[in-house]
């Protein structure tokens, strides 16, 4: 049985563009008899915002949305991913950073590379040549540590966005595997958590098809095969041809949930994204039914905050 994962970050409330990732997830898997697991990814520790893993459950389940396993967290097993780190430490993949993010700013300033999220890193922890190193060195204090990249592109194929070419040396360079607070980067985590809970369909915003390059080459690494298949999805944006934020309006499912929205209009105008048409009201499980990935338009869809599924109280049920 082909597994998947629901992985809501804590760091914030799921907005609309989160909840068609999810249901469009939750859609593939009940219809191919995938295995879902919620993973709740929680450590980006200064981030996670107090509650919003429950919020995150509650507003899943409101939308009718449902998993086979799980909650699982990071944070309550942090030994698998030492114990990577230390497999690649010894392979000498990795090397200690000890550079400030102002020495990393004041380097892109001059040669800017990578995206509005991450800047590229210049390479200058980076030793002339890879040096194995016993687990000790991991712990050293105030040290982070990243992953040697190869020069030049490589390639993958993705089922939504099809064959996608990536160059992580000059956009990111050299990237974190470990922060200097001694926990596993997000690239690194996610790849860990896939491989030990056998995730090998992965269905996610195309904002990270960057980062599938980077979890392939860690997958390499760490001698983790086949590789999951992946199914990223144009994102949601706002008006301004800008991801979803605060500036486009409240976008978050809990704000219209309070307003009075039922969960079936907010299906409704996700099915519409998802090019089935228009509809009212549609359920988690009329959506799954009529769910088509060949119909899913293949450009990002705009979020205007005056569709009339959102209007408040815009609910059959009162």
């Amino acid at each position: 049985m082909h597994r998947t994962r629901l992985a809501p970050s804590p760091t914030g409330a799921l907005h609309l563009g989160n909840a068609r990732t999810f249901l469009v997830n939750w859609a593939l898997a009940r219809q191919q008899g995938w295995h879902i697991i919620l993973r709740i990814e929680d450590l980006d520790g200064p981030r996670v915002k107090a509650g919003a893993s429950d919020e995150a459950v509650d507003i899943l389940r409101w939308l009718g949305i449902d998993w086979d396993a799980g909650p699982v967290t990071q944070r309550s097993d942090l030994a698998p991913y030492r114990a990577a780190l230390e497999r690649l430490a010894g392979q000498g993949d990795v090397y200690p950073c000890r550079c400030t993010r102002k020495e990393i700013e004041a380097a892109a300033l001059s040669a800017p590379h990578g995206d509005e999220h991450e800047l590229r890193y210049p390479g200058t922890c980076r030793p002339a040549e890879p040096t194995p190193l016993p687990p000790a060195a991991l712990d050293e204090p105030g040290v982070a540590w990243r992953l040697r990249v190869p020069d030049g592109a490589t390639t993958f194929v993705d089922h939504i966005a099809g064959a996608h070419r990536h160059d992580m040396a000059a956009t990111t360079g050299d990237f974190l595997v470990a922060t200097k607070e001694g926990l596993p980067s997000y690239q690194l985590a996610v790849v860990v958590d896939d491989a030990r809970q056998a995730i090998d369909r992965i269905v996610r915003g195309d904002d990270l098809l960057g980062s599938t390059h980077r979890q392939l080459l860690l997958q390499q690494r760490l001698g983790i095969t086949p590789p999951p298949e992946y199914y990223h999805l144009p994102l949601v944006l706002g008006e301004d041809g800008r991801r979803l934020a605060k500036r486009h309006g409240d976008s978050r499912i809990s704000h219209y949930r309070a307003q009075g929205v039922a969960a079936e209009r907010i299906i409704a105008l996700i099915a519409e994204w998802c090019g089935l048409g228009p509809h009212e009201e549609l359920s988690a499980k009329k959506f799954t039914a009529e769910f088509d990935l060949a119909a899913l338009p293949r450009t990002p869809i705009t979020f205007n905050p005056a569709t009339p599924h959102l209007a408040p109280g815009s609910s059959n049920r009162g």
